[in-house]
């Protein structure tokens, strides 16, 4: 028997190569407006004061090479195509140094995006979280580990039906991985498998039932998402 009243949630996780086991998913944290175009192209700016944060759920994770419903709610989903990294060990506060040492493993992801549901919540000055924190909209590649990847130039890009939508570089991220790091564990009792997505280059644009999306960064495992008929 159960020792809940319900059955407890799956434990969400994401593989790491050179690893027989997976790395489990205790929190995702999403760095906003983190590349000056995109920022531009969504009608914002970049603080460049501090980064900031919104959150996904855990549950809401899935492996690349999904298939997912087109969501509820919204006649404008978009992808986001982002490096995403793994938190190995406790960190609180941390130094730049503590925070580059805490960081276990990178891959590639897709934050998927209710756009007109983050308007919304834009307009009305009103929480993300329709927009941004959607069934199958945290999507993860296999991970490499940070000893064998060293965030640098490499090049990011997204396709949809083979059709570039976003090409840019990592080096156009405001924010570096350590920074977001030393940041962000002021507020927070960072913990192995935490999971921070570093935000998106400029081109995002919607998708439909039956697209295929497909991504990569230069020395990270691709990614891909089939979006499927609305339930």
């Amino acid at each position: 028997m159960s020792d809940y009243l319900f059955e407890a949630p799956e434990v969400k996780t994401i593989p790491v190569k050179g690893e027989d086991k997976p790395l489990p998913i205790r929190r995702i944290f999403c760095v906003g407006r983190n590349y000056a175009a995109h920022a531009a192209e969504m009608g914002g700016e970049v603080d460049r004061e501090a980064p900031w944060y919104f959150t996904k759920s855990a549950l809401h994770a899935v492996p690349s090479g999904s298939a997912q419903p087109y969501p509820p709610g919204t006649s404008n989903y978009h992808h986001e195509m982002e490096l995403a990294f793994a938190i190995g060990k406790p960190v609180f506060r941390a130094t730049k140094a503590e925070a580059a040492a805490a960081i276990y493993a990178y891959g590639c992801a897709l934050d998927m995006t209710r756009r007109d549901r983050q308007q919304d919540g834009k307009d009305h000055r009103r929480p993300w979280d329709l927009g941004k924190d959607v069934e199958g909209a945290a999507v993860f590649s296999p991970m490499t580990k940070a000893g064998e990847f060293g965030v640098e130039d490499q090049r990011i890009h997204l396709e949809v039906n083979g059709e570039s939508r976003q090409d840019a570089t990592l080096k156009e991220m405001v924010w570096s991985c350590e920074e977001v790091v030393e940041h962000l564990s002021r507020y927070y009792h960072l913990q192995p498998g935490d999971v921070i997505m570093t935000g998106t280059p400029a081109g995002v644009g919607a998708v439909e039932a039956g697209d295929k999306i497909t991504g990569g960064i230069d020395g990270l495992d691709p990614i891909a998402l089939n979006i499927g008929a609305p339930e």
